[in-house]
């Protein structure tokens, strides 16, 4: 079980595995550091408030965890001074602040103690004025809406009447709701259920029956915790969907936008090549004509003549026409730009250029114009394509969504440490660290157990749990193997060390006289039982069981008799992460092709477990 909080929603022990993000956000990386093997001292509810608090005991101090679960919520690490050590929001209040270093402050009281509210503490709702009865109990006692009209359901007053026309028999109602549900809280008098409507969706969970859900079908649960867990992991399913679909509306959206624009763009860049091509053909099709009247507009200008007498003596032409053709409409002497029509099509010329150039110039515009076309088109086809891509990968993914969350699998005291089963079947636990090394020597070694060590400073110490059995040479050199493995040899590439296997009673932790034995140190007396030249190597697989597939990792021979899907490791620089997706990969595509997804659908931390010191290579052999 794992306790799961969601600011502002909801706290509860879960069952089902929770998909972690790959980069932890900063606030959980300080819960890490502050919290980690913390021992939690005890839970509680603030003043029946909607706060939670969680006392969690690491050394010799205490942390106090503050769950908010109202309005956005919040949680915040409160140290042993009592001052705010981290907080997922900061924010400042008018009447308190979440800011790192201040001391952490209650929220004041929201209203009045639903546990001990009088007649008289409920009539002062009259005094609210025009406002809603569900409004004014909101205001008055500090609760949310929902449960204020879960109230005026079971005592039978409409939620839209106004408070100050609430009657003392109404008000007498309200008082004994609210302590009925008062009381079915403190007794702990609990229905846990959750609520489906006529067409199979969950609608609510609730500790108890709830009036508001009357007629609908209900599913019972014995504890409240269960009912959230399966609820919550329903509606995690539902809301991934939803999050896909509405992701993918989103986008496109976006992308039909583009496209619009980009189909708007060519239209009028068609329209603009077949203008410009238009007017270049009209003015092949008069060259004389227009060459006439460009040189002799030119010509009265050189003559002395202002743009404004040709542009009036031109326009005074204009009925009896320079062509039959070809009429002036103006000049810009900014531009020297001509304005003619043209068999009733209206264009410029450049008075600079002759007739053919200026032709050229359209027909060059034209080809400007068919060119950005071609590209325009690509795109809108690419555009297209992406819209599809987005349909069919929303499709898949919502296909592919489960239709339930996988139950996170029961993990065994043993998985703390590193571990194999012998191909004998003896467990075999060594430390991942000082710390560990320190709890298996001192908490988990047994008399009849053998304990094994390598002379490199930074080996694990190795236990073969016999339970009074007698392991044969096969399972000590696996766990030898195993001790070598997990040794700084690794680290160093080395491709084999000696290492020693000794009783129990020759371990300890006094240390001769001056000497200290740092954490996850100990002495060894007596004789040593060396095995030369154990070969560094680690095989990783995965097997069915019961509760789905697992992960399991240890020397080869232990290994291939538990499972035939495994991948063989060797001391080398390839980090942890990439390793593990590796052989993760390399083991789905081993698997029969209904278990593929499920192979790589294990996190790749269950992998990254096995590789000994964070990094290694996949052997060729």
């Amino acid at each position: 079980m794992q306790l799961l909080i969601e600011a502002g929603k909801r706290v509860h022990l879960t069952s089902y595995e929770i998909e972690r993000p790959r980069s932890p956000p900063s606030f959980c990386m300080a819960l890490r550091k502050h919290l980690e093997n913390g021992i939690i001292k005890g839970v509680s509810q603030y003043d029946f408030e909607r706060m939670l608090e969680i006392v969690i005991r690491r050394g010799d101090q205490d942390y106090r965890l503050i769950v908010e679960l109202f309005d956005e919520g919040n949680i915040i690490l409160v140290g042993p001074e009592g001052k705010i050590m981290h907080a997922l929001t900061y924010r400042r209040m008018r009447d308190r602040d979440i800011l790192r270093g201040e001391e952490f402050k209650y929220p004041p009281k929201r209203g009045e103690d639903p546990r001990s509210i009088s007649l008289e503490d409920l009539g002062k709702m009259r005094d609210l004025g025009k406002i809603e009865v569900v409004r004014g109990l909101t205001r008055l006692l500090g609760i949310g809406g929902f449960y204020a009209e879960e109230v005026l359901a079971r005592s039978g007053v409409d939620k839209n009447k106004m408070s100050f026309m609430l009657s003392s028999e109404e008000l007498s109602s309200i008082l004994e709701s609210i302590r009925s549900l008062v009381f079915q809280v403190e007794s702990g008098n609990y229905m846990p259920c959750i609520f489906v409507d006529k067409d199979g969706r969950w609608v609510d969970v609730a500790p108890f029956m709830l009036k508001k859900y009357e007629g609908l079908h209900v599913i019972r649960f014995e504890t409240f915790n269960r009912a959230l867990d399966e609820y919550y992991a329903k509606m995690s399913v539902v809301s991934g969907v939803k999050e896909a679909e509405e992701a993918a509306r989103r986008k496109i959206i976006s992308l039909e936008r583009v496209l619009r624009e980009q189909e708007e763009n060519l239209r009028e860049l068609k329209a603009k090549a077949d203008l410009y091509q238009r007017i270049g053909d009209l003015i092949f099709s008069h060259l004389h004509e227009i060459d006439s009247l460009i040189a002799r507009i030119m010509s009265e200008k050189r003559g002395g003549r202002d743009w404004d007498e040709i542009a009036k003596t031109l326009i005074a032409e204009k009925h009896s026409s320079i062509t039959p053709s070809i009429y002036f409409v103006s000049i810009d002497p900014k531009t020297l730009s001509l304005k003619v029509s043209v068999d009733e099509e209206i264009f410029d010329l450049n008075l600079k250029m002759n007739a053919q150039q200026n032709a050229a110039e359209y027909y060059a515009r034209a080809k400007k114009a068919r060119d950005k076309i071609e590209g325009v088109e690509k795109a809108i086809e690419q555009t297209r394509m992406r819209i599809e891509s987005v349909k069919a990968e929303a499709t898949k993914i919502i296909e592919a969504a489960p239709s339930e969350l996988r139950i996170r699998r029961r993990r065994e005291w043993y998985e703390k440490f590193r571990w194999f089963f012998s191909s004998e079947g003896f467990l075999v636990i060594g430390g991942r660290d000082a710390s560990t090394n320190e709890m298996l020597i001192k908490k988990y070694m047994e008399p009849h157990d053998i304990v094994f060590h390598t002379d490199i400073p930074g080996s694990p110490f190795v236990l073969i749990k016999t339970l009074g059995k007698n392991p044969t040479e096969k399972t000590v050199a696996e766990a030898a193997q195993f001790t070598a493995s997990y040794s700084r040899a690794w680290k160093e590439q080395f491709k084999a060390v000696d290492v020693y296997w000794v009783r129990p009673e020759q371990v300890s932790k006094a240390s001769p006289s001056g000497q200290y034995l740092s954490k996850g140190s100990f002495m060894i007396y007596g004789t040593r039982n060396y095995l030369r030249n154990v070969p560094l190597e680690i095989s990783i697989g995965v097997k069915r069981e019961n509760d789905g597939i697992r992960v399991i990792g240890g020397p080869l021979s232990a290994i291939s008799k538990q499972t035939n899907f495994y991948v063989k490791i060797i001391p080398g620089k390839e980090p942890s992460g990439k390793l593990a997706k590796e052989i993760r990969d390399r083991l789905a595509r081993m698997v029969p092709p209904d278990e593929r997804e499920a192979v790589l659908k294990i996190p790749l931390e269950e992998f990254q477990a096995f590789i000994p010191l964070g990094q290694g290579s996949i052997s060729q052999d």
